[in-house]
């Protein structure tokens, strides 16, 4: 049998592992969520920074194509017909170092240095090409060292002549290509194998870092490349995490907190009482009740038990009081009505044979009590005597003693169960007029034993004969308990000596086989 104790800190243990485990489950989930959701923001921000860096580079370089014809028309005039417009046209072109002119391989008119005669292949041995050519190199001629670009157009295809563009690619680094930590720790600008970047310069290799990732972005209009060097969008996220702490918490305090008060009604022992009540878990037992005279059947108390499949059997002593302090007996005594009325057929059809059901005096404001009972009960006009037993634990100052006489009326009777164990007073006794007192079993038990109870059981005995009040004795396990409570009066025995409480579908069998014993 479960203990109240026991089943308190199970259901107590039960709801702290379900809140710990929200709690986990929702550290997990949010951390997983932020990390996933940085992790695509930190992709997005460095394909989106490289992405960005091409197409403002090809906004650098598109205007130059456009130039090229303008530009190729003038080659072969003479440089000092043409220098104004180059310088006007590098001028209007603010990333331009200098435009040249180049006629069978010689530069011949520079928009900086006006007219030169120098060949192109000393400066740039890959120069003049068949075809246009972007060329990644170091100035030779004005900021020699520096990093240039050099765009070259000939003027038709396996020509010596054409169009050198000097494009000032330190200032497009200085705009561009600056790392932006912790995103970005390098910026890479790339063109036929040589890499640029703003720390180092031009070279002609980029070495590649340990636990860093690049990300490359290919133009598709030049011939160029952007790469970016990263700790990685996952490493950056892992990072970053951290800093997640007091939101993660935030969400799993209240969650948790939530799932506590949630929990607080349905896993909890009033949710078992109200499941046990409709899947039909309560099981109806009777004792039966002997008249101590004839030593013949003439009733049975209603008991409750309860086989709960979840956990085990459990005692009237842990249920019955968690109901009373749950407001649950209510649903409980109709339980009881409704399943005794419907086992009805097991009890003798006599109007001498009694029915004792157990009743709580918080049953009885607002004629709740009187509504169910009549609903219930005398609905079916059950032949048996109907007896109500309220205990003297119970607190009786809440009656409504409209609603007893109103019962007296109908025809039910009232039985003060467990007399002498609580502390009413003898007012009360008169205010009620109950029809039974039942003097409790450890009373009955120190018969023989313990003088001080002895005389306490002689005394209720007394106050019940003064009174007019019949007396049932519980507790009854020996012959010799028998004999001295029916030499003193009391009408009515109940314990093991005859039967212990058995189903109710097991009464017809019990009583059919029951031989009354011998008088003492």
């Amino acid at each position: 049998m479960q203990t109240a104790s026991l089943l308190i800190k199970q259901y107590r243990r039960r709801r702290i592992i379900l809140c710990v485990t929200v709690a986990v489950l929702t550290l997990v989930t949010v951390f997983t969520q932020r990390f996933i959701s940085q992790r695509s923001l930190n992709q997005q921000r460095i394909d989106g920074f490289a992405l960005k860096a091409v197409q403002t580079i090809e906004k650098v370089l598109m205007p130059l194509a456009e130039s090229r014809s303008g530009l190729l028309q003038q080659v072969g005039k003479s440089c000092n017909e043409v220098n104004g417009l180059l310088r006007q046209q590098s001028a209007r072109l603010q990333t331009l170092r200098s435009i040249s002119l180049v006629r069978d391989g010689v530069i011949y008119c520079s928009s900086v240095l006006g007219s030169r005669s120098v060949m192109l292949r000393q400066l740039q041995p890959a120069l003049p090409s068949a075809t246009d050519a972007l060329i990644l190199t170091r100035d030779h001629t004005f900021l020699k060292g520096s990093p240039l670009l050099i765009q070259w157009y000939p003027a038709t295809s396996g020509s010596q002549d054409g169009v050198v563009l000097g494009i000032n690619i330190h200032l497009i680094g200085t705009l561009l290509l600056e790392p932006q930590p912790p995103l970005i720790d390098e910026v890479i600008f790339s063109v036929n194998g040589r890499h640029y970047t703003d720390a180092d310069g031009v070279n002609d290799g980029v070495p590649q870092a340990r636990d860093e990732t690049i990300v490359t972005r290919a133009s598709t209009l030049f011939p160029f490349s952007i790469s970016v060097r990263t700790p990685g969008a996952t490493a950056l996220a892992l990072a970053w995490l951290p800093s997640q702490m007091p939101l993660a918490a935030l969400i799993t305090l209240l969650l948790a907190g939530l799932v506590w008060f949630y929990t607080a009604g349905r896993m909890s022992f009033s949710r078992e009482i109200s499941l046990g009540i409709v899947q039909h878990e309560f099981q109806i037992y009777c004792q039966p009740q002997i008249n101590a005279r004839s030593r013949q059947c003439c009733g049975v108390e209603i008991l409750l038990r309860w086989d709960n499949p979840r956990l085990g059997w459990v005692s009237p002593e842990v249920f019955i009081p968690l109901a009373e302090s749950n407001n649950q007996i209510a649903p409980l005594t109709r339980y009881v009505l409704s399943e005794t009325i419907r086992a009805i057929s097991c009890f003798p059809p006599r109007a001498d044979f009694h029915i004792s059901v157990n009743v709580a005096a918080g049953h009885f404001p607002g004629g709740e009590l009187l509504h169910d009972i009549t609903h219930i009960w005398f609905s079916q006009t059950p032949r048996q005597q109907l007896v109500l037993e309220l205990t003297e634990r119970d607190s009786i100052e809440r009656l409504d003693y409209r609603m007893v006489r109103e019962l007296h009326r109908k025809g039910a009777l009232l039985a003060i169960d467990d007399f002498g164990t609580g502390s009413s007073s003898l007012m009360w006794l008169e205010q009620l007029h109950p029809d039974i007192l039942k003097i409790d079993k450890s009373f009955t038990g120190a018969i023989g034993t313990d003088a001080v109870n002895s005389t306490v059981t002689d005394v209720i005995i007394a106050l019940g004969q003064r009174l007019n009040i019949a007396l049932v004795a519980e507790g009854v396990e020996t012959p010799q308990q028998a004999e001295y409570l029916h030499h003193r009066g009391v009408e009515t025995l109940q314990g093991f000596m005859y039967a212990k409480p058995m189903p109710v579908a097991e009464f017809p069998h019990w009583l059919a086989a029951n031989v009354p014993p011998a008088a003492g």
